[in-house]
């Protein structure tokens, strides 16, 4: 029987605020393997497909679950696709505006943040994110958003960007990479469901369903899969919810917990 196997891309194949910038060898050689043998490779990650690295995107994955379970694809189709209602899309921007918040929408393939954004431009090249599938000039009533992230500069702005985010019931944030950014989603959407979505669309059981994952928005897929296995990086609130625990992204945590875990 085929096995899956989802990776988390930050804290978990990446390290980008501490120089791992590519996947390290062994990790890819233990990933090429499983390949090799049948099983499907996904990247499983809050990241929307523009935020993808060139290291990613020409690695070979057999899938994505993308901006946190709201778009789906495999082997380049994208098979699930559920934008942000576009009144409420509309209703934060008018208010980043007004109070000079800097955002970003999080599209199907392209991003879109305007040109006079050069702290949020800064911070995405800090991280490597390529500015290829990022627009700066789009028409907010043609385009489709998946996720709303924010750069919030001061406590006021936080606290304006969390009051909006808490104004619609059907949407929550988390602030993963740097606490002054938060990033907005579907509650409804999660890497849990759109790991479900890919499932049954390989017709594939969850008992032959695993993920690698460090982060807080890591727990639902972890707890989800058959065998949810935690960075040892991660924090011990995100271990607890796993079954087992590997070595730390920088000592090649998911080669050693796929030879460990899903090969054994």
């Amino acid at each position: 029987m085929k096995k899956v196997i989802f990776l988390d891309i930050d804290g978990t194949l990446l390290d980008c605020f501490n120089g791992l910038l590519d996947i390290t060898p062994k990790v890819k050689k233990v990933i090429r393997l499983l390949q090799v043998n049948g099983d499907y490779v996904f990247i499983a990650s809050g990241r929307p497909y523009a935020f993808l690295s060139q290291a990613i995107l020409d690695f070979g994955f057999d899938g994505f679950i993308l901006a946190n379970g709201a778009q789906v694809i495999i082997n380049n189709k994208t098979i699930y696709s559920d934008p942000i209602n576009k009144k409420f899309v509309k209703k934060l921007v008018d208010e980043f505006e007004k109070y000079n918040i800097q955002y970003i929408l999080e599209g199907e393939l392209y991003s879109y943040m305007k040109e006079g954004f050069k702290e949020f431009y800064n911070f995405y090249d800090g991280l490597g994110i390529s500015r290829r599938y990022i627009k700066s000039n789009y028409d907010i009533e043609e385009i489709n958003v998946h996720k709303v992230e924010m750069l919030c500069t001061d406590e006021e702005a936080s606290k304006l960007c969390l009051s909006l985010i808490k104004s619609n019931s059907e949407y929550d944030y988390f602030s993963s990479i740097d606490e002054k950014s938060f990033e907005l989603y579907a509650k409804k959407n999660t890497k849990a469901t759109g790991i479900l979505k890919a499932l049954e669309y390989l017709d594939i059981s969850i008992e032959n369903s695993y993920a690698f994952g460090d982060g807080k928005n890591d727990i639902e897929m972890l707890s989800t899969v058959g065998c949810g296995i935690a960075m040892g990086n991660a924090c011990d609130e995100v271990k607890k919810y796993a079954k087992k625990v590997t070595d730390t992204v920088h000592n090649d945590g998911v080669a050693l917990g796929i030879e460990k875990y899903v090969v054994c």
